[in-house]
């Protein structure tokens, strides 16, 4: 289970600090890299959904 981040991303940060592996790069939409440790906090802490399983 692999996940995304869609173009619904705000770049607001939620999940940045929730991320236990740093996997979350910053930009105009936040990407996931290979560090991404499949743990979901990042859904949790995403306030409008826009990180989803690939």
């Amino acid at each position: 289970m692999a996940f995304k981040i869609t173009e619904e991303c705000l770049a607001c940060g939620a999940c940045l600090d929730e991320c236990p592996s740093n996997a979350i790069e910053e930009g105009d939409i936040y990407v996931i890299n290979d560090q991404c440790a499949e743990c979901g906090l990042c859904v949790d802490a995403c306030p409008t959904g826009a990180i989803i399983e690939e």
